[in-house]
């Protein structure tokens, strides 16, 4: 199969400006694909990409990926314009669409590398939204929950640090009591242990204990 032409699209109705421009190229078989240099093989020889170049099934099977990835992106870029993503969420949604693991671990791994996808990010995003529950959450629960997310330990303990100040934990404190009922005749003791078991910093515990106990 021989590259018989390339057009750079830059614009025109569904096709998104990408860095580097999208190529379209087209084929002696009458085919054609719309991809992203980005995702021909690193090093790959520019003359990889001229017109009437003879491809070997190798280089064919290299545009096609790079064709697969292209249209991957594009899903995801949506996806992440609408709403914050993660990593593990947006593979799950790109592979539920049936795309290949390879061209989606490439996807992901590229929109990360340009930073519109970052896990840290929407663990910030995530808990803030959760702290504007009616119905408040734990430090632990919201950790738990990060993790089912697929943000690993110490993203999640990074976000709960730069959204949950002192001063916030001690309100979310003070919400969790008011919304959970505890026995009146429970040990001020056990409280303690039982809301430090729920993720609770001892500064905040002692603080409030000291003004209401």
């Amino acid at each position: 199969m021989t590259v018989i032409s390339l057009k750079t699209e830059n614009s025109g109705v569904g096709f998104a400006t990408h860095a580097d421009g999208a190529v379209k190229v087209d084929f002696s078989d009458g085919t054609s694909l719309l991809l992203s240099i980005n995702y021909l093989s690193e090093g790959e020889d520019p003359a990889f990409l001229e017109p009437g170049r003879e491809l070997s099934s190798g280089e064919e099977e290299a545009f096609r990926f790079a064709a697969a990835c292209y249209r991957a992106e594009r899903i995801a870029l949506r996806l992440i314009a609408r709403a914050e993503q993660n990593s593990l969420g947006l593979t799950a949604k790109l592979q539920r669409r049936h795309f290949d693991a390879v061209v989606v671990k490439r996807v992901v791994s590229c929109l990360l590398d340009r930073n519109l996808l970052d896990d840290g990010r929407y663990a910030e995003l995530w808990i803030r939204s959760r702290l504007a529950l009616r119905k408040p959450p734990t430090p632990q629960l919201l950790l738990a929950a990060l993790g089912k997310r697929g943000i690993d330990r110490k993203a999640s303990l990074k976000a709960m640090e730069l959204v949950v100040d002192p001063q916030t934990e001690y309100e979310l404190l003070l919400r969790y009591l008011e919304k959970t009922r505890f026995p009146k005749d429970k040990k001020a003791f056990s409280l303690k242990a039982q809301l430090k078991y729920q993720g609770f910093s001892s500064e905040v515990l002692d603080r409030y204990f000291s003004n209401f106990c």
